[in-house]
């Protein structure tokens, strides 16, 4: 019997045709007021894996508009009642259940210091919609794992699809309209060769850069909640940069490379990083060292991005059942964190 975790990978490409078709409308309002407000400034709200996905959409608004992105502590107003000056500028929170108390809070200050504000969640009658300019139903459907996989993913594909409205960007638009028959094929590649390999390990680093740094992130966020493994997310250029003294003999590493501008200096480090005596797995084919996981090329630097956290989805949940773990219970952990 498949786990909830599972079921849930294998809806993700049903659930981005959904968020498509039927939150299509929102999307594009949210992108012209954008267009309109044409803000100087960004800032995003959320945390654990959502804040991963605003990390995405941080990387590919400015990589698209120039505009800086930076990311609010939600504390700023559930703690501290911070005052925010953010006239002329947008905000971008997510949250599926729309109700933790600290996001909320901040999207309403974000919302009551002048800032255009979006709310992207999977509970679209809730307290974070009530609070923003623009609320989006991302469309994900229940998700019944705690460790979130669809709601993850289509957080993103609102914010880029947000996003192609904003600059009326036809390639992003075909790319995001092509997503669902990608994700059918990306949901079926296997990391075998990974799960081969790993054998005892305790600790890997996981690399990434640009938008695929958000997926390091999430990735390793994932090995700690399923796997009870510890996993570092870095920067593939920060790691040489002190992280590196704890790459010893058959140290694992992953490094999620994109076909953008940064895969030539990803797959370089994971090269560099095997000459170290580093176990190290890339999802490239340029690898000259390294060992070569599957990936699908989307033919867009974005969604090829996006795409490579679907087959580590199934990977890291057949590996928690390996290591004798419930990928649907981790222990401790609760599907709404609920922080004040």
């Amino acid at each position: 019997m498949q786990t909830h975790m599972r079921q849930e990978i294998n809806e993700i490409p049903e659930a981005v045709a959904r968020l498509l078709d039927q939150s299509g409308a929102d999307l594009a309002a949210a992108g012209h007021a954008l267009r309109e407000r044409d803000p100087a400034f960004l800032v995003t709200i959320a945390r654990g894996s959502s804040d991963h996905a605003a990390t995405f959409i941080k990387y590919a608004i400015e990589l698209t508009t120039g505009r800086p992105v930076a990311s609010l502590g939600p504390s700023l107003a559930s703690i501290y009642h911070a005052p925010m000056k953010l006239a002329g500028g947008a905000a971008i929170a997510i949250s599926q259940s729309g109700k933790s108390p600290d996001i909320v809070a901040m999207a309403q200050a974000a919302t009551d210091a002048g800032a255009l504000s979006i709310a992207l969640t999977n509970t679209l009658q809730s307290p974070i919609a009530d609070a923003s300019s623009h609320a989006i139903d991302i469309q994900a459907g229940p998700e019944l794992a705690v460790a979130a996989t669809k709601s993850y993913f289509n957080s993103i594909v609102a914010g880029l699809a947000v996003l192609a409205e904003w600059v009326d960007d036809d390639a992003l638009r075909s790319a995001l309209r092509d997503l669902p028959t990608v994700c059918r094929k990306a949901v079926a590649l296997e990391w075998n060769d990974l799960a081969g390999q790993l054998g005892d390990a305790e600790s890997l680093f996981m690399l990434g850069r640009g938008p695929a740094l958000a997926i390091a992130s999430e990735a390793a966020l994932k090995f700690k909640e399923t796997s009870n493994m510890h996993a570092e997310a870095y920067s593939s250029a920060e790691v040489l940069h002190g992280p590196v003294a704890l790459v010893d003999y058959r140290f694992p590493i992953v490094a999620f490379a994109a076909r953008d501008a940064a895969e030539g200096s990803v797959v370089e480090i994971a090269d560099g990083l095997v000459e170290k005596g580093a176990l190290a797995f890339v999802t490239s084919n340029n690898a000259g060292k390294a060992n070569a996981l599957p990936f699908v090329a989307t033919g867009h630097p974005l969604t090829d991005a996006l795409c490579l956290i679907l087959p580590f989805y199934g990977f890291v949940e057949a590996w928690s059942r390996s290591r004798g773990f419930n990928p649907d219970a981790p222990a401790a952990l609760k599907k709404v964190t609920e922080t004040k």
